[in-house]
């Protein structure tokens, strides 16, 4: 995907709701704002999202106050050095090796 980036969002058992594709000048926030409308008018029953460290700032406020929509951002410890695994954030890992399964959609 040279030029884009992918946006989703899955349920906790990480199983694709929605998806986004954007192209690479599109910061993270302003395409969260355009998943979370769209999670919100297909999936109206969701009200708690769990995103990455970077989906934070204005988006939560508007999540809330526009969308009803609770966006807990789950950030790294400050005290944390090299990798360290994310609550929750397996799930989308989970989901894309589950895609990547495929041959077709690996090779595409």
């Amino acid at each position: 995907m040279n030029g884009r980036k992918r946006h989703i969002a899955v349920d906790t058992l990480g199983l694709l709701l929605t998806v986004l594709v954007t192209a690479a000048s599109v910061t993270d926030r302003e395409a969260g704002g355009t998943l979370l409308e769209q999670l919100r008018q297909r999936h109206w029953r969701v009200t708690l999202v769990w995103a990455d460290g970077c989906y934070t700032g204005r988006l939560v406020d508007i999540a809330r106050e526009v969308l009803q929509i609770a966006l807990t951002v789950v950030k790294r410890c400050d005290d944390a050095t090299g990798f360290t695994v994310l609550p929750k954030g397996w799930l989308v890992e989970q989901t894309f090796a589950w895609l990547m399964r495929s041959r077709r959609l690996a090779r595409n």
